[in-house]
């Protein structure tokens, strides 16, 4: 079951976007959408970095773009490109 939800994205341009949301009651992840999963070097066993595993709970690659957002101007003004 999908819990859309409006969003604000700067990739690849800014835009509202209808986005999916985790489930609140997910046992798995209590909400959170996913799990953060340290990793370590294979060889010297030390810390190497944090991955994201998005959990099932979601689908967080659905996602359609509303509508673009103006651009600022490199002077703080906003630009006048389609749509606005």
């Amino acid at each position: 079951m999908l819990r859309l939800r409006i969003r604000v994205t700067d990739w690849p341009r800014k835009a509202l976007i209808l986005t999916d949301t985790p489930q609140p009651d997910c046992p798995d992840c209590q909400g959170r959408g996913g799990h953060d999963v340290d990793w370590a070097d294979y060889e010297t066993g030390e810390y190497a970095s944090t991955d994201w595993d998005p959990c099932d709970c979601w689908t967080w690659y659905r996602r359609w773009a509303l509508f673009p957002l103006p651009r600022r101007t490199p002077n703080g003004l906003f630009s006048d490109e389609p749509p606005f």
